[in-house]
Protein backbone atom coordinates (compact mmCIF):
# COMPACT_ATOMS: atom_id res chain seq x y z
CA UNK A 1 0.00 0.00 0.00
CA UNK A 2 1.36 3.42 -0.94
CA UNK A 3 0.42 4.86 2.46
CA UNK A 4 2.63 2.38 4.28
CA UNK A 5 5.40 2.73 1.70
CA UNK A 6 5.46 6.47 2.46
CA UNK A 7 5.92 5.77 6.18
CA UNK A 8 2.42 6.97 7.02
CA UNK A 9 -0.49 5.45 8.93
CA UNK A 10 -4.26 5.79 8.56
CA UNK A 11 -5.60 7.13 11.84
CA UNK A 12 -9.25 6.72 10.89
CA UNK A 13 -11.69 6.91 8.01
CA UNK A 14 -14.22 9.74 7.78
CA UNK A 15 -16.94 8.93 7.33
CA UNK A 16 -19.86 6.54 7.70
CA UNK A 17 -23.25 7.67 8.75
CA UNK A 18 -26.56 9.34 8.05
CA UNK A 19 -28.33 6.48 9.76
CA UNK A 20 -31.82 7.96 10.14
CA UNK A 21 -34.38 6.83 7.62
CA UNK A 22 -37.99 7.11 6.48
CA UNK A 23 -38.75 3.45 5.82
CA UNK A 24 -37.28 -0.05 5.72
CA UNK A 25 -36.10 0.28 2.13
CA UNK A 26 -34.11 3.39 2.96
CA UNK A 27 -32.78 1.75 6.15
CA UNK A 28 -31.52 -1.27 4.21
CA UNK A 29 -29.76 0.98 1.67
CA UNK A 30 -28.10 2.85 4.56
CA UNK A 31 -26.96 -0.44 6.07
CA UNK A 32 -25.47 -1.59 2.77
CA UNK A 33 -23.66 1.71 2.24
CA UNK A 34 -22.16 1.69 5.71
CA UNK A 35 -21.14 -1.95 5.52
CA UNK A 36 -19.13 -0.97 2.45
CA UNK A 37 -17.58 1.89 4.43
CA UNK A 38 -16.54 -0.56 7.15
CA UNK A 39 -14.97 -2.80 4.51
CA UNK A 40 -13.13 0.18 3.01
CA UNK A 41 -11.80 1.18 6.43
CA UNK A 42 -10.60 -2.37 6.93
CA UNK A 43 -8.86 -2.40 3.55
CA UNK A 44 -7.09 0.87 4.43
CA UNK A 45 -5.99 -0.40 7.82
CA UNK A 46 -8.01 2.28 9.60
CA UNK A 47 -8.62 1.41 13.25
CA UNK A 48 -11.85 3.44 13.41
CA UNK A 49 -14.69 4.57 11.14
CA UNK A 50 -16.08 7.97 12.15
CA UNK A 51 -19.87 8.29 12.05
CA UNK A 52 -21.84 11.46 11.38
CA UNK A 53 -25.10 9.89 12.43
CA UNK A 54 -27.74 12.13 10.86
CA UNK A 55 -30.41 14.48 12.16
CA UNK A 56 -34.17 14.22 12.07
CA UNK A 57 -35.79 11.36 10.15
CA UNK A 58 -37.25 12.54 6.81
CA UNK A 59 -40.46 14.51 7.34
CA UNK A 60 -40.21 14.25 11.13
CA UNK A 61 -39.68 16.57 14.09
CA UNK A 62 -39.07 13.66 16.48
CA UNK A 63 -35.48 13.75 17.75
CA UNK A 64 -36.08 10.76 20.01
CA UNK A 65 -37.16 8.68 17.04
CA UNK A 66 -33.99 9.67 15.18
CA UNK A 67 -31.83 8.68 18.11
CA UNK A 68 -33.62 5.35 18.40
CA UNK A 69 -32.99 4.67 14.71
CA UNK A 70 -29.31 5.46 15.19
CA UNK A 71 -29.02 2.87 17.96
CA UNK A 72 -30.87 0.29 15.87
CA UNK A 73 -28.74 0.78 12.74
CA UNK A 74 -25.43 1.00 14.63
CA UNK A 75 -26.28 -2.24 16.44
CA UNK A 76 -26.62 -4.01 13.11
CA UNK A 77 -23.46 -2.40 11.74
CA UNK A 78 -21.55 -3.46 14.85
CA UNK A 79 -22.32 -7.06 13.92
CA UNK A 80 -20.66 -6.48 10.53
CA UNK A 81 -17.60 -4.78 12.01
CA UNK A 82 -17.04 -7.38 14.76
CA UNK A 83 -13.67 -9.04 14.34
CA UNK A 84 -12.63 -6.76 11.46
CA UNK A 85 -10.28 -4.57 13.49
CA UNK A 86 -12.39 -1.52 12.60
CA UNK A 87 -14.19 0.14 15.51
CA UNK A 88 -17.24 2.34 15.00
CA UNK A 89 -16.83 5.87 16.38
CA UNK A 90 -19.83 8.11 17.10
CA UNK A 91 -18.92 11.77 16.68
CA UNK A 92 -21.16 14.26 18.49
CA UNK A 93 -21.65 17.40 16.40
CA UNK A 94 -22.35 20.97 17.48
CA UNK A 95 -26.08 21.55 18.16
CA UNK A 96 -26.37 23.81 15.11
CA UNK A 97 -26.38 20.54 13.10
CA UNK A 98 -29.06 18.74 15.16
CA UNK A 99 -31.75 18.90 12.47
CA UNK A 100 -29.79 17.79 9.42
CA UNK A 101 -26.39 16.30 10.27
CA UNK A 102 -26.41 14.90 13.81
CA UNK A 103 -29.05 14.70 16.51
CA UNK A 104 -26.24 13.51 18.81
CA UNK A 105 -24.89 16.84 20.07
CA UNK A 106 -23.02 16.12 23.30
CA UNK A 107 -20.35 13.67 24.32
CA UNK A 108 -22.71 12.32 27.00
CA UNK A 109 -25.38 11.54 24.40
CA UNK A 110 -22.80 9.85 22.16
CA UNK A 111 -21.73 7.69 25.09
CA UNK A 112 -25.37 6.87 25.78
CA UNK A 113 -25.54 5.53 22.21
CA UNK A 114 -22.43 3.44 22.86
CA UNK A 115 -23.99 2.03 26.02
CA UNK A 116 -27.22 1.18 24.18
CA UNK A 117 -25.43 -0.51 21.27
CA UNK A 118 -22.85 -2.31 23.39
CA UNK A 119 -19.89 -4.09 21.92
CA UNK A 120 -16.69 -2.39 20.89
CA UNK A 121 -17.90 1.01 19.67
CA UNK A 122 -16.63 4.36 20.92
CA UNK A 123 -16.57 8.09 20.30
CA UNK A 124 -14.69 10.62 18.18
CA UNK A 125 -14.03 13.94 19.94
CA UNK A 126 -13.70 17.10 17.85
CA UNK A 127 -12.90 20.42 19.52
CA UNK A 128 -15.04 22.30 17.00
CA UNK A 129 -18.12 20.41 18.12
CA UNK A 130 -17.63 19.98 21.87
CA UNK A 131 -15.59 22.97 23.09
CA UNK A 132 -18.72 24.66 24.48
CA UNK A 133 -19.97 21.63 26.50
CA UNK A 134 -19.91 22.34 30.28
CA UNK A 135 -19.86 18.58 30.96
CA UNK A 136 -17.00 17.81 28.58
CA UNK A 137 -14.48 16.79 31.25
CA UNK A 138 -16.96 14.40 32.86
CA UNK A 139 -17.77 12.92 29.45
CA UNK A 140 -14.12 12.36 28.63
CA UNK A 141 -13.55 10.64 31.95
CA UNK A 142 -16.61 8.48 31.31
CA UNK A 143 -15.29 7.52 27.88
CA UNK A 144 -11.80 6.75 29.09
CA UNK A 145 -9.07 5.26 26.96
CA UNK A 146 -11.25 2.30 26.02
CA UNK A 147 -13.81 4.36 24.11
CA UNK A 148 -11.82 7.36 22.83
CA UNK A 149 -11.22 6.52 19.17
CA UNK A 150 -10.24 9.86 17.66
CA UNK A 151 -9.17 13.41 18.58
CA UNK A 152 -9.89 16.15 16.02
CA UNK A 153 -8.77 19.77 16.16
CA UNK A 154 -10.22 22.91 14.59
CA UNK A 155 -10.87 26.37 16.01
CA UNK A 156 -14.15 28.28 16.35
CA UNK A 157 -14.21 31.62 14.55
CA UNK A 158 -16.12 34.60 15.97
CA UNK A 159 -18.23 35.50 14.14
CA UNK A 160 -18.71 32.26 12.23
CA UNK A 161 -19.55 33.06 8.62
CA UNK A 162 -20.70 29.62 7.44
CA UNK A 163 -22.06 26.67 9.40
CA UNK A 164 -19.88 24.14 7.59
CA UNK A 165 -16.97 25.71 5.72
CA UNK A 166 -15.63 28.36 8.09
CA UNK A 167 -13.59 26.55 10.72
CA UNK A 168 -10.66 28.62 11.92
CA UNK A 169 -6.99 27.69 11.93
CA UNK A 170 -5.73 26.52 15.32
CA UNK A 171 -5.10 29.47 17.63
CA UNK A 172 -7.12 31.90 15.51
CA UNK A 173 -10.45 31.38 17.26
CA UNK A 174 -11.77 31.13 20.81
CA UNK A 175 -11.14 27.48 21.76
CA UNK A 176 -8.85 26.78 24.72
CA UNK A 177 -6.96 23.88 23.16
CA UNK A 178 -4.46 23.50 25.98
CA UNK A 179 -7.22 23.02 28.56
CA UNK A 180 -9.18 20.55 26.43
CA UNK A 181 -6.09 18.57 25.49
CA UNK A 182 -5.23 18.21 29.17
CA UNK A 183 -8.70 16.72 29.69
CA UNK A 184 -8.32 14.37 26.72
CA UNK A 185 -4.90 13.14 27.81
CA UNK A 186 -6.05 12.76 31.43
CA UNK A 187 -8.89 10.58 30.15
CA UNK A 188 -6.34 8.24 28.61
CA UNK A 189 -5.97 9.32 24.99
CA UNK A 190 -2.48 8.52 23.69
CA UNK A 191 -3.10 8.71 19.95
CA UNK A 192 -2.35 11.34 17.34
CA UNK A 193 -4.00 14.75 17.04
CA UNK A 194 -5.89 15.08 13.74
CA UNK A 195 -6.40 18.59 12.40
CA UNK A 196 -9.72 18.83 10.53
CA UNK A 197 -10.34 22.31 9.16
CA UNK A 198 -13.25 22.63 6.73
CA UNK A 199 -12.69 26.11 5.33
CA UNK A 200 -13.30 27.81 1.99
CA UNK A 201 -10.66 30.33 3.01
CA UNK A 202 -7.95 27.76 3.73
CA UNK A 203 -8.96 25.60 0.76
CA UNK A 204 -8.08 28.53 -1.48
CA UNK A 205 -4.57 28.83 -0.02
CA UNK A 206 -1.51 26.99 -1.25
CA UNK A 207 -1.35 23.64 0.62
CA UNK A 208 2.28 24.12 1.59
CA UNK A 209 1.40 27.51 3.11
CA UNK A 210 -1.50 25.97 5.01
CA UNK A 211 0.75 23.22 6.39
CA UNK A 212 3.42 25.71 7.46
CA UNK A 213 0.90 27.89 9.31
CA UNK A 214 -0.68 24.83 10.88
CA UNK A 215 2.63 23.50 12.16
CA UNK A 216 3.62 26.88 13.58
CA UNK A 217 0.24 27.46 15.24
CA UNK A 218 0.07 23.94 16.65
CA UNK A 219 3.46 24.30 18.30
CA UNK A 220 2.39 27.65 19.74
CA UNK A 221 -0.64 26.05 21.47
CA UNK A 222 1.64 24.76 24.25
Amino acid sequence: MRIADAGMVVTGLCRGGYLVHGDATQRDAILDDNRRAIDEANALGAPALCFVVGGLPPGSRDLRAGRAQIVEVLSRLAEHSAGSGVRLGVEPLHPMYAADRSCISTLASALDVCDAVGGDIGVIVDTYHVWWDPDLDAGLQRAGAARLLGWHLADWRVPTRDLLMDRAMLGEGVIDFAAIERMVRAAGWTGLSEVEIFSDEWNARDPSDTLAVLASNYQALD
